[in-house]
C-alpha cells in the first residue's frame, strides 16, 4: 500500500507498511499511478511505456521503473503488511494513566464544551478527598507491574477543587515507595483562577500542564463565556498563563484551542498564540452535532485543508528565518516512529487509561462519563468491567472496517474511539469527519519533514 501526494511543488509518496518516505520527481510520480502491482523486475511494462508515451520519453520511463524496483527489492516500498499478524494477539493491559474528574463543575459555559456546560449533562459536583485517595488506590491495585503511573487533574475546571489536588498529589506520592510506583501528574485548567500559589505549586509538582484557550480574543470570547454569560475569558485569563509558562522553564505544556466554523482562518489564531510567547500549540477542530452553528461540516473540509496548507508554509518560513514554534498536529516521528502496538492501538482508553466520576465511578475516558453502559467499575469497591476493558483492548485499525484500508491508519491508529462510538455508535465506526482532517494533517507533517530535508540537503 501506497500514498502519494503533491504539495506546493514537492511530491511525496509514502510506503504505508514500512514508514518509509520518499521525494520523488513529477515522473516517478505519474508513473505511479499505472503501478498497480510490486515491480518484481526492472523492466517498465509495455502498457506503461505506451500510456506515458506523449508526456515522457521510453528511457526516462524504463529508468524510473528500474528505481521503483529497486526500491521494493529494499523493502522501502510496495512492502508487505507484517502489523496485521499481530491484531489478534492485542490483550489486556494493566492500567497505567487515570483522568481525575476532580471537578464535574466549571466557571465557564464554553458553548462546544463535550462536557455540556462543565457539569457533563448531570449534577454539579466536586470530588471529595477519600473518592481522590480510592482513585489512586484503584490505579495502584490494577496497574500490576508497571512502575510508571499518570494522573490528570480534569473537569469541569479542576482548579475549582484544587485542595483536593494537592491532597491527591500528596496522597500518591506517600504509595510510590510502599509499592515501587512513580508518578506524574497532570492538569488541565481555563486559567480563570490561577494565582501565584497555584502557579507555583502546578510547575512544581506537574510534569504537564494543558492551558485551554482558543486564540484571538473575539474567536475565544464567542464560544468560551463565563458562568455569568460574559465574554472576557481571553483577557483575563492570558497573564496567568504567561506567568506559568514564564515560571516553568523547560517544564512540558502546550496551550490547547479549538476551531470551530467560526474561526475557519484558524491559523490566525496559531499566531496569535505564538505572539502572546507560547511555543506549544495545539489548535483542534471542534467535533459537534452537525446541526450546531458552530460545527464544522464536510462542505468545510476543503477550506480547512487549505488552512492547515498555508499553516504548513507559515511555519517552514518562520523556520527559515531562525524561529520555531510546534503545533501539536504536526509533530511525527519518522526516525523512531511509534511501537507496534501504538501503531495498532493508539488510544489506550477503556483498557490502560480509565477516568473516574467525582463520586468515584469508572468510565473508558472523560468522553465517555454520562453514558451508563459504558461503566466499568467503580473506585470505592474496586470493581472493573473486563468485558469492556477486552473490547477497547481488540479495537485496534484491523477491527475497524474503515481504516483496514486507509493509509494513515498506523499513524491515526484508529482514531478517537469516544468520537466513533458518540457520532456512530460503534467504536469500531470512525468518525469521517476526524478522518479527513486527520489524513489532511498528516500530509501537512510529512510535507514539513520533506521540505526540511531538500533545504538541508541544498544546504550541505
Amino acid at each position: 500500500m501506497i500514498h502519494k501526494f503533491a504539495q506546493n511543488n514537492t511530491h511525496i509518496v509514502l510506503d504505508v507498511n514500512s514508514g518509509a518516505v520518499h521525494l520523488v520527481d513529477k515522473l516517478i510520480y505519474d508513473l505511479l499511478d499505472y503501478v498497480t502491482e510490486p515491480p518484481t523486475d526492472a523492466i517498465c511494462p509495455e502498457s506503461i511505456l505506451k500510456a506515458l508515451s506523449d508526456q515522457y520519453k521510453p528511457e526516462a520511463l524504463q529508468e524510473a521503473y528500474a528505481e521503483l524496483h529497486t526500491l521494493y527489492s529494499m523493502g522501502h516500498l510496495f512492502s508487505p503488511d507484517d502489523y496485521g499478524q499481530f491484531s489478534s494477539l492485542m490483550a489486556v493491559s494493566p492500567i497505567k494513566a487515570l483522568c481525575l474528574h476532580v471537578a464535574h463543575d466549571c466557571n465557564m459555559r464554553c458553548e462546544y464544551c463535550f462536557a455540556g456546560k462543565g457539569d457533563y449533562s448531570g449534577q454539579r459536583m466536586i470530588m471529595p478527598p477519600h473518592v481522590a485517595k480510592s482513585a489512586i488506590d484503584y490505579l495502584v491495585a490494577h496497574s500490576g507491574n508497571r512502575h510508571n503511573l499518570e494522573v490528570d487533574f480534569f473537569g469541569g475546571e479542576p482548579l475549582m477543587n484544587f485542595e483536593v489536588v494537592k491532597e491527591t498529589i500528596a496522597y500518591a506520592r506517600s504509595l510510590e515507595q510502599v509499592h515501587d510506583k512513580s508518578f506524574r501528574f497532570t492538569i488541565t485548567t481555563n486559567g480563570l483562577l490561577l494565582t501565584d500559589d497555584k502557579i507555583d505549586f502546578i510547575n512544581r509538582e506537574m510534569y504537564n500542564v494543558v492551558l485551554s484557550i482558543d486564540g484571538r480574543a473575539d474567536t475565544n470570547d464567542r464560544v468560551r463565556r463565563l458562568a455569568s454569560g460574559q465574554g472576557s475569558c481571553h483577557d483575563r485569563i492570558l497573564p496567568g498563563f504567561k506567568k506559568l509558562v514564564a515560571a516553568r522553564g523547560e517544564g512540558q505544556y502546550y496551550v490547547r484551542g479549538t476551531f470551530t466554523r467560526y474561526n475557519l482562518d484558524f491559523m490566525e489564531d496559531v499566531l496569535h498564540l505564538y505572539r502572546q510567547g507560547f511555543d506549544q500549540i495545539s489548535v483542534e477542530p471542534v467535533v459537534a452535532d452537525p446541526a450546531m452553528p458552530y460545527a464544522l461540516t464536510e462542505a468545510d473540509i476543503p477550506t480547512i485543508s487549505a488552512e492547515y496548507e498555508r499553516l504548513a508554509e507559515e511555519l517552514l518560513r518562520r523556520e527559515r528565518e531562525g524561529e520555531w514554534f510546534n503545533f501539536f498536529h504536526f509533530m511525527m516521528d519518522l526516525e523512531q516512529g511509534p511501537c507496534a502496538i501504538k501503531r495498532l492501538r493508539g488510544c489506550g482508553c477503556g483498557n490502560e487509561y480509565v477516568a473516574v466520576t467525582p463520586d468515584g465511578e469508572v468510565y473508558p475516558c472523560h468522553q465517555f462519563v454520562g453514558h451508563p453502559q459504558w461503566r466499568m467499575g467503580d473506585v470505592a469497591t474496586g470493581e472493573i468491567d473486563l468485558k469492556i476493558k477486552a473490547d477497547f483492548a481488540a479495537a485496534t485499525v484491523y477491527g475497524k472496517p474503515q481504516c483496514r484500508d486507509c493509509w494513515a491508519k498506523f499513524y491515526c491508529s484508529g482514531g478517537c474511539n469516544a468520537n466513533s462510538y458518540i457520532y456512530n455508535g460503534d467504536i469500531a465506526q470512525p468518525h469521517k469527519m476526524s478522518c479527513e482532517l486527520e489524513k489532511k494533517r498528516l500530509e501537512c507533517a510529512l510535507y514539513i519533514k520533506a521540505a526540511g530535508a531538500m533545504e538541508e540537503e541544498v544546504t550541505l
